[in-house]
């Protein structure tokens, strides 16, 4: 009865609780043991925490504005489409859809398992099947979510980010509290040289980049944005201010309470320091923390999909994944089409290893879609947007970008390697698939395919253009 189409749902509010949601997740809760161990001490740890969040802003100035010049959804690969044409978007996609995303979603929900199961099996480790099952039960409970209703999803999200603000400040409160009280000791010889290995900083960049993701969501989701010319840069700029300080401060709480042999050992960070400096809190701040890992995984498949729903849109993807459920109005096929990838690395992976495998082409991809943005200002100077970075800010988060991921090679060059070989095999699926047009005989049976899903899934095809 009514027009099938995604609908303006996300006000300034939901955009702020979608940016922190997905930021706040389990980054803050399992990162500070790869920063550290390969950023060699606690100084330089934190040097590199505080450069990640004044990088991730820069990154998310540079997308506010992509978003207030291209005003369609997709994120990455509509900025890397319009400027810089559909082969890179092409290969964005894929490895977003075969290596990044997936390998993402997996790390949040093995934190959402481990710190879920934590309390029950404290002061041992929590079994690894019952880890993994927990997990993968929290990620269809999500995707089962976001299938249902756009507007529940996004009123979980802003549940969910009071909650990861609660458990950053169950951690940061008793830490100062005992950093007042002078326990300093862990803070001595900070910067410590003799233990700094430059070859492994990209790696410790990696592990905190991981940790502040999520500040460019708002551009996955710019069509159903309310106002998005004046809520993506307000958004993006409180939320980003906020996570800043928010995870320096449980960086030094962390450090104030566990010593640096004691972080590189925990499994779970959090869970360490709580049964350190709070222990009436043992069984809440793991549960807590699992609940902000939960919004994170929220948040990701509630973007994402929007991906693979504007790559369908521009003949990039199966026509099915640009249909959208005719009473729930959402993209349902899109939602649904990742869990089998994310069931598979999360039964197989390992975090820290999924960390630097997706990192590498993830970190390529943003440093494209920045350059992206220069190259664009310099074709359309007429062009008026109603949001404007100074020019130094995209460079120097390109050119960080990119040699962070060039360093890499030489940091972890297995994972960095089958990461690469992800992103390059995208090249010959291109140029056979989507380059070439397949023949009508070819395509019958997809349309057939396609018909009998679309009539099984109760889905049509977007029915005006809002963008």
């Amino acid at each position: 009865e009514d027009a099938v189409f995604l609908r303006k749902k996300i006000t300034l509010l939901r955009a702020f609780s979608l940016l922190i949601g997905s930021m706040v997740g389990s980054g803050i809760f399992i990162s500070p043991k790869g920063v550290l161990k390969n950023s060699g001490s606690v100084g330089f740890s934190l040097v590199v925490w505080f450069a990640c969040g004044l990088l991730s802003m820069f990154g998310a100035l540079s997308y506010a504005e992509l978003g207030t010049r291209i005003t369609k959804s997709g994120g990455h690969y509509i900025y890397i489409l319009e400027t810089l044409g559909p082969l890179p978007g092409f290969l964005f996609l894929w490895a977003e859809f075969f290596a990044i995303r997936p390998a993402n979603s997996a790390v949040v929900s093995l934190a959402f398992g481990r710190y879920m199961l934590e309390p029950f099996f404290a002061p041992c480790a929590a079994p690894v099947p019952a880890v993994k099952l927990v997990s993968l039960l929290g990620y269809y409970t999500v995707l089962t979510l976001n299938s249902w209703s756009v507007t529940w999803s996004a009123r979980l999200q802003t549940a969910l980010s009071v909650v990861k603000l609660l458990a950053l400040a169950l951690i940061i409160v008793p830490g100062m509290m005992l950093l007042a009280q002078g326990h300093t000791e862990n803070f001595q010889d900070a910067f410590d040289r003799q233990s700094l290995v430059l070859d492994k900083l990209p790696l410790a960049f990696y592990a905190g980049m991981f940790a502040y993701s999520g500040w460019f969501q708002t551009s996955f989701v710019r069509e159903e944005l309310v106002r998005p010319e004046r809520n993506i840069p307000l958004a993006v700029i409180v939320s980003v201010i906020t996570v800043i300080v928010g995870y320096m401060l449980t960086n030094v709480s962390y450090y104030t309470v566990l010593g640096t042999q004691d972080v590189l050992a925990s499994p779970a960070v959090a869970v360490s320091f709580v049964q350190r400096a709070f222990k009436s809190l043992i069984s809440v701040v793991p549960v807590l923390v699992a609940l902000s890992c939960f919004g994170t995984m929220n948040g990701g498949i509630f973007t994402f999909s929007r991906t693979l729903f504007v790559a369908s849109r521009e003949g990039q993807w199966p026509p099915l994944f640009s249909m959208i459920h005719i009473r729930r109005h959402t993209p349902l096929p899109a939602v649904m089409l990742m869990f089998p990838l994310v069931t598979a690395m999360v039964c197989i992976g390992d975090i820290y290893h999924l960390l630097n495998f997706f990192s590498f082409s993830r970190w390529l991809f943003i440093g494209l879609a920045t350059l992206g943005l220069i190259v664009h200002r310099h074709r359309h100077p007429e062009l008026h947007s109603p949001f404007k970075v100074p020019l130094f800010v995209p460079v120097t988060f390109t050119i960080i970008c990119l040699f962070t991921v060039a360093m890499s090679f030489y940091s972890d060059p297995v994972n960095i390697s089958i990461g690469c070989t992800m992103v390059l095999s995208g090249f010959p699926v291109y140029y056979l698939v989507i380059h070439r047009q397949m023949s009508n005989r070819c395509r019958s049976p997809f349309y057939y395919l396609t018909h009998k899903l679309q009539l099984l899934l109760e889905v049509v095809q977007q029915e005006i253009k809002t963008y």
